[in-house]
């Protein structure tokens, strides 16, 4: 078992560490060549800026049983597809239950911004949400070793 990250833009790769790092898990951090990231404990991956490149290598080094930590839905979708865990930033499981609503919000999300709407407004990282994460990625991790 071990915890890959589509590193990019994930705001909590600390946390991923820490946890990961108590626990004895492997960590691969998947990053582009527009990014640099250094780590003491985790495996970092450099892929080049190509579409989705982030994503193919990320899934093509998953395995059943691994945790993948993606803000993207399509990613936590093909993860899921080969019986790994998926969890995003805010600490909300991606499941067979709920992938398929996301994905469908997704799609009618972009079509909205295609026609010119807004459709998010981000608000600024607490330390609630990290808080929030911490706790249920503690959860996922306890539940993969089990299994």
């Amino acid at each position: 078992m071990k915890i890959l990250v589509d590193a990019d833009a994930c705001p909590v790769k600390s946390i991923i560490e820490k946890v990961a790092k108590n626990l004895h898990i492997r960590v691969l951090m998947v990053i582009d060549t527009s990014h640099i990231l250094e780590s003491e404990y985790s495996e970092v991956i450099q892929v080049s800026k190509a579409p989705d490149a982030v994503d193919i290598a990320l899934i093509n080094r998953t395995e059943a049983g691994d945790i993948v930590v993606t803000q993207d839905y399509g990613v936590a979708s093909m993860a899921l597809g080969r019986k790994a865990f998926a969890i995003n930033q805010n600490g909300k499981y991606y499941t067979e239950e709920n992938i398929d609503l996301m994905m469908f919000e997704r799609h009618l999300a972009a079509k909205q911004r295609r026609a010119g709407a807004r459709t998010n407004t981000m608000k600024k990282r607490s330390k609630e949400d990290d808080l929030h994460f911490e706790t249920a990625f503690l959860g996922l991790c306890s539940q993969a070793l089990l299994n």
